[in-house]
């Protein structure tokens, strides 16, 4: 082989990867820039909000109350050893709403919407519908991707305060009601330990960071997609794998910018 062909052989999937970060950030401006057009249309963001949010709501909670527990049960194992387990609703308060709750929730969300978004999106390429929203002169960025973005935005901050808030019922079932733990000590500690803003607003502008990336990994791995089932198929596999990934790296990022000082 000569090393022409080497080079080339080399830097053909560099060169797919930078295209496809270039055509990603074209879409991001272009979504964004058609989004204000949604403000004569809100019932496109309210439908998508309803079908993405809603019924992402049972796991959610669900998983928010048995983290919670589960959270609440070794919590309480460790900090008995100390004799500190009246700081318990503090360890549960702070697990979930500072960590668990936002990363839970967005890895939830991109395995149950996200994916649900990729294929949608998929299909809808597959059979020819966004071509012939264009041959209508109808934009499909803002007529079908803008609405889902920013209904998927909204839905993880509001789900993640949602299973933050299971979480800690689920900490004060097992805690409180089922070990022994004094109530007032459990309420109390928590209201003096957790602070709004470097715990609980840290903790939501995670959500909204993870729901943008989320969001947008799952509507571009969509209409990237082949017209084919095969590749749709590969694009949901894509956006799960690609968007847990980018969830564990954003919140390292982020948790060394929020509470380093």
């Amino acid at each position: 082989m000569s090393l022409k062909n080497w080079l080339s052989k080399l830097g053909a999937p560099l060169r797919d990867y930078v295209e496809s970060i270039g055509f990603g950030a074209r879409t991001f401006g272009s979504m964004l820039g058609l989004s204000p057009g949604l403000l004569k249309r809100p019932r496109l963001v309210i439908e998508q909000l309803h079908f993405i949010g809603n019924y992402s709501m049972l796991i959610i909670t669900l998983s928010g109350l048995f983290v919670g527990m589960v959270l609440g049960l070794q919590g309480y194992y460790t900090l008995n050893k100390y004799g500190a387990e009246q700081s318990l609703g503090l360890l549960v308060a702070l697990g979930l709403t500072r960590e668990l709750g936002p990363v839970i929730t967005a890895l939830l969300f991109a395995g149950r919407a996200g994916t649900s978004l990729t294929a949608e999106i998929g299909l809808m390429k597959a059979g020819e519908q966004l071509s012939a929203m264009e041959m209508m002169a109808v934009n499909p960025i803002q007529r079908v991707l803008a609405p889902r973005f920013w209904a998927g935005a909204l839905s993880v901050p509001l789900l993640a305060s949602v299973f933050s808030a299971v979480g800690v019922l689920g900490g004060w079932l097992v805690g409180v009601q089922l070990i022994g733990v004094d109530d007032g000590a459990f309420w109390s500690q928590m209201q003096g330990g957790v602070d709004i803003y470097k715990d609980i607003f840290n903790g939501f502008a995670k959500s909204v960071v993870f729901g943008i990336a989320i969001t947008f990994i799952a509507l571009y791995q969509g209409y990237e997609a082949q017209p084919t089932p095969e590749d749709v198929a590969r694009a949901t596999t894509r956006t799960v794998v690609i968007s847990s990934l980018m969830i564990w790296w954003l919140d390292f990022m982020m948790t060394a910018l929020m509470f380093s000082k």
